[in-house]
């Protein structure tokens, strides 16, 4: 039986649903779920099936855009050179390779660096600080990273180099004393949408800039699929600006895919039309595997390739290292199920932490994500570092934010940072069981029974006889999807499979159910819960929380329901 709490999502104001159903003659569903998604008026519901490239705001809006700009044409002025710094991230490599591609033709020396993972760690580095030095740079424009870098930055002054930072995280309590620090998060920033990504900071500077020298726009926004790449990878909210960013890079990505993304698209997923779950998936993971396996490089040279052959070399490390990083991910995940069958006692917790000194620095993450799945708790996931330090990655359930626990802990770590749901940390090796008890102890008011169960929150209730080709077009016009506007979850009850369902999958895993329905079965599919099938076979009926796609198979289009937890009606 699922473990899992069924919710249905905050009912929506009547009156304004009635609204909408009455000014766009909608079906009262699709009124419901734009009301409980804040589109609950015309202009708004206009605003989100039609975003406008218009709707960007202004760049300038952004506190120190006018610097971050005069500091630039400086530099071409003095023909200065010129570093593009990034994280080894998706965000970050992307970030590089948009703002690297649009002023490569604008500097007569210019380059990119993306830090080692092992070696240099996150952010802004000395190691990259010396290079820029070496090489006779005297501006660096650092992406996806540096907002807490205040150390680093002065280390560059006293080099003569200046820093221009585009970031995206929490600062702290000071601001680093560079040219110019772009980050909406900023306390005295008044840009009005707070949520872009890292290479959406790095678009703002880009479209500043053109719009300073009088380029067209084009310069800038035929860069939006690197943007919307990063918009996926770092699953920030799909609305406002970034759903008109990632509206416009999708067309880009489906229809005039840049050599190398083309390529990495052709071996990564089989698909007529890529979402932006498809890009969280099956393309992010590949260009993150280079700065998770070896060097973050190689993924900016695949995103930046301009001949198919450059491309196809590139494409082909980052599929090499993509299987090393699974191989390497699904060792990690057996090596947590085995401690955890072997001290059982771990689940009376409310928070895990592990540790393991061979496991790999790059993939400890990932393992805590797989943690969140198996065992629905606030994870770290800690390997040795250098100099009897330890290294990690911390991942949260829905509702805990795991940053400030590590605040409370702080006193445990040599530093720490991230975001609600995700965090890095670094600790002396003899501060672990300290640090343990402490992390534990920062959530054990907060993480309440019901926090620690796993939830599927579903739209509205919807028959399955209402499941046709008219419905999901309109659902499918909703897109993109992701956080804040996230796939539409269906409820239904009394289903039955009309007797030719099994058990599919190498590991025979998932179920492929036909659905009884007056108009002829619907496909569904479960994966992960082949151990519900006896149960379906004998029950009256099952209720289920699903979702609804497309199946395409040799040329042919049917619907089908992808079932995210199923219930049988019998034990309900």
């Amino acid at each position: 039986m699922s473990k899992a709490i069924w919710k249905s999502k905050n009912e929506p104001d009547i009156s304004l649903v009635e609204n909408l159903k009455t000014k766009l003659n909608a079906p009262d569903i699709i009124a419901r779920m734009l009301v409980q998604r804040g589109i609950d008026s015309v202009e708004k519901v206009n605003s989100f099936f039609n975003p406008k490239v218009e709707d960007l705001y202004d760049p300038f809006l952004m506190k120190d855009m006018d610097k971050a700009i005069e500091r630039i044409q400086l530099a071409q002025d003095n023909k200065e050179g010129v570093l593009i710094f990034g994280d080894y991230d998706v965000d970050g490599t992307t970030s590089v390779a948009l703002v690297y591609s649009f002023f490569k033709d604008k500097f007569t020396k210019i380059d990119f660096y993306i830090p080692d993972r092992y070696n240099e760690g996150y952010g802004i580095s000395n190691q990259g600080i010396d290079y820029a030095k070496s090489a006779g740079i005297t501006l660096i424009i650092a992406l996806d990273c540096g907002i807490r870098s205040i150390d680093k930055i002065e280390y560059a002054k006293s080099l003569g180099i200046d820093f221009i930072i585009c970031d995206h995280h929490l600062p702290g309590d000071s601001i680093p004393n560079a040219v110019a620090v772009l980050d909406p998060k900023r306390h005295d920033c008044d840009y009005p949408f707070k949520e872009l990504a890292g290479c959406g900071i790095g678009l703002k500077l880009a479209q500043a800039y053109a719009q300073v020298c009088g380029l067209d726009e084009r310069s800038y926004l035929q860069y939006l699929d690197y943007a919307t790449l990063s918009i996926a990878s770092d699953i920030v909210p799909i609305e406002d600006e970034n759903r008109v960013i990632a509206y416009y890079g999708l067309k880009i990505i489906n229809q005039q895919p840049r050599i190398g993304l083309k390529q990495l698209i052709k071996i990564a997923v089989n698909k007529e039309y890529l979402s932006i779950g498809d890009l969280v998936f099956y393309i992010g993971p590949r260009i993150n595997a280079a700065g998770r396996m070896k060097d973050a490089k190689t993924a900016v040279k695949m995103l930046i390739a301009e001949d198919e052959a450059t491309a196809n070399s590139f494409v082909s490390e980052l599929q090499t290292q993509n299987e090393e990083r699974r191989v390497v991910d699904q060792q990690i995940t057996k090596d947590l199920k085995e401690i955890v069958e072997k001290n059982p006692i771990l689940l009376n917790r409310k928070t895990l932490i592990f540790y393991q000194e061979d496991w790999h620095k790059g993939v400890v993450g990932i393992a805590a994500s797989r943690a969140i799945e198996l065992y629905y708790r606030p994870t770290i996931i800690l390997t040795k570092g250098s100099d009897n330090t330890l290294v990690g990655s911390a991942r949260s359930v829905r509702g805990f934010d795991v940053h400030a626990a590590l605040e409370k802990c702080s006193k445990h770590l040599i530093q720490f940072g991230g975001h609600m749901y995700a965090a890095g940390m670094t600790l002396k090796s003899e501060k672990l069981d300290d640090f343990r008890e402490a992390f534990e102890a920062a959530g054990a008011d907060l993480l309440t029974e019901e926090l620690l169960t796993p939830k599927v929150y579903y739209d509205a209730e919807l028959d399955i006889n209402d499941v046709n080709y008219r419905f999901y077009s309109i659902i499918n016009k909703m897109a993109p999807f992701g956080p804040a506007n996230m796939t539409p979850v269906f409820y239904a009850n009394g289903l039955k499979d009309d007797g030719t369902g099994k058990i599919i999958g190498k590991t025979a895993e998932h179920l492929k159910l036909n659905l009884k329905r007056p108009s002829g079965p619907i496909p569904a599919l479960a994966f992960g819960m082949a151990d519900q099938f006896p149960a379906i076979k004998k029950a009256d009926s099952f209720e289920a929380c699903f979702q609804i796609n497309e199946n395409i198979f040799r040329g042919n289009r049917t619907l089908q329901l992808m079932l995210k937890d199923i219930r049988i009606t019998n034990d309900v």
